[in-house]
């Protein structure tokens, strides 16, 4: 019995998970796409390579023998893919290539009766809200990986794998979208905002990581939005406390992302339904994890 014990184990630490699955999947999906797209661009050895040396990655990690620290980073690799994985998007997707922020544009009159991200800031002119909002679009960051940080310190990996899950389809879904729907958005189509509204710590700092890792086509969905309600949803069934943690800056980032001229409105209203719609997805993997921190905490 003991062996059958360990021996169930074993299989379960080495076989594929459903995240490892969906990022072979997509990981496919891209390389396709590149091919056809992009075998031109100057990124497009470094995407394959990129891709061959995750295969390998998750052979290694599929390994047995692995101790805590081991089993930790396989649950929670995926989170620390995302910067490559969004890079990427600039190479299937140029400045030359086709967008359809026309579309996205009547879509935001016909719902918003104004292209309200160029105009809302000028509406309502706010250095204060110009520095928090810009300081809850940073906070992204923070919502999407706390949580699985926390699960882990925990030693509750059951939890981090179904977070990370919610968190990586929801992201995933919103790239595909960017691959076959690209949107450029606000902050390329419009006039930037007055010097007096970006003149701020935060402004400031989220204009650098723009133009240092900004990915050309990736407006529609906001997967700033989509991801962070996603996530703050999901934690809060596990930690009422630490949802709560998370729902303001998830709010204001809703907010923000708008305002500050970073995304349509359109894109942020859709970002709340795909979240939205990924949290209840998944709803029944968190609250088994639920469960399973109720019995942790006892």
């Amino acid at each position: 019995m003991a062996v059958a014990l360990r021996n169930s184990a074993t299989t379960a630490a080495t076989s594929l998970r459903a995240v490892d699955l969906l990022l072979l999947g997509y990981l496919g999906l891209v390389t396709v796409v590149a091919v056809i797209r992009a075998s031109h661009q100057p990124g497009f050895r470094l995407l394959l390579l990129g891709h061959a040396l995750f295969v390998v990655f998750l052979f290694l990690l599929t390994r047995p023998g692995h101790g805590r620290v081991g089993r930790t980073i396989r649950e929670i690799y995926p989170l620390f893919l995302l910067p490559a994985l969004y890079a990427e998007l600039d190479i299937l997707n140029t400045p030359l290539g086709p967008v359809y922020d026309h579309v996205v544009q009547h879509w935001e009159m016909l719902v918003f009766g104004s292209q309200i991200s160029r105009e809302w800031w000028q509406a309502a002119p706010s250095r204060f809200w110009s520095t928090t909002l810009h300081a809850a679009y940073l906070s992204y960051y923070f919502i999407v990986s706390v949580p699985g940080l926390y699960f882990a310190w925990r030693g509750n990996l059951d939890a981090v794998r179904r977070f990370v899950l919610v968190v990586m389809t929801t992201f995933i879904v919103c790239y595909i979208v960017f691959i076959f729907f690209p949107v450029a958005g606000p902050y390329y189509t419009f006039p930037p905002p007055s010097p007096w509204f970006t003149d701020n710590f935060a402004a400031r700092l989220v204009y650098q990581a723009l133009e240092t890792g900004s990915s050309y086509g990736a407006a529609f969905p906001s997967s700033h939005v989509a991801a962070a309600l996603a996530a703050t949803i999901s934690a809060s069934r596990v930690s009422t406390r630490l949802g709560l943690v998370l729902l303001v800056p998830t709010l204001l980032l809703t907010v923000g992302v708008v305002y500050c001229q970073m995304h349509y409105g359109v894109d942020a209203l859709a970002g709340v339904v795909l979240g939205g719609a990924m949290a209840w997805l998944f709803r029944g993997e968190i609250r088994k994890t639920a469960r399973e921190e109720a019995r942790h905490q006892k």
